[in-house]
């Protein structure tokens, strides 16, 4: 009787497991093309992500855009306000352009020795005969000495190589230092106390103090370019 039992318990089972396992198995869910990811390699996925990085050229973001523009329009305000402290070096070569003439235009025969410490002042080192050994030692080195190529190179860095503008202010430049120049041979002629002379020295410095004005106005105008 046990036996029969357990055989009937047995074939039960058996049945039941082999009814269970002839039902069909769930289909899954089919995916969409529209969430179906290509087979891509390491490779493409970083090009997908640099480009992602890009705005497109055709059309640029406009915050992408300001992150250009915004940066230089804040440097150009910067220095326009910073202006007064960027002229001062041409404020203080005029001054002592100007001591040297009253000295020169004195009837009094002052010591030719001042009017020549206020001309390599009023120069700022762009005069390469009246360099001291140190200055000369660092311009040879590559280092610019001259205040006003540096003034230059400051007021128009924001300025395109071949902008009008910057390029005025370079002749400009160019016309100040040739003018310093041609004033420092005048300076140390050693007849320079004679009336005659010193009548020659004078008008030559207004003609630098005119250049250096022409230069000054060129550093505004590339301050508000």
């Amino acid at each position: 009787m046990a036996s029969a039992c357990c055989l009937l318990i047995s074939t039960t089972s058996s049945a039941t497991v082999t009814a269970i396992s002839s039902f069909p198995p769930k289909p899954e869910p089919p995916i969409s093309n529209h969430h179906r990811l290509p087979n891509l390699t390491r490779r493409d996925l970083a090009l997908l992500s640099f480009i992602a990085l890009v705005p497109p050229l055709s059309r640029p973001d406009p915050a992408f855009a300001f992150v250009i523009s915004g940066p230089k329009d804040w440097l150009r305000e910067q220095k326009k306000k910073a202006s007064r402290f960027l002229l001062a070096p041409i404020d203080a070569s005029r001054e002592s352009l100007l001591a040297a003439h009253r000295l020169l235009m004195d009837d009094t025969n002052q010591e030719i020795e001042e009017v020549q410490r206020l001309f390599r002042s009023a120069a700022r080192d762009c005069v390469v005969e009246d360099r001291s050994s140190f200055v000369a030692f660092q311009a040879n080195t590559g280092v610019e000495v001259c205040t006003f190529r540096l003034l230059v190179k400051n007021a128009a860095s924001l300025l395109g190589d071949k902008d009008p503008v910057k390029l005025e202010a370079e002749s400009m430049l160019n016309d100040l230092i040739r003018s310093f120049s041609s004033l420092n041979v005048l300076v140390n002629e050693s007849d320079t106390l004679l009336a005659l002379q010193r009548k020659k020295v004078a008008d030559s410095l207004m003609d630098t103090i005119s250049s250096l004005d022409k230069f000054e106005q060129g550093i505004k105008n590339c301050l508000e370019a």
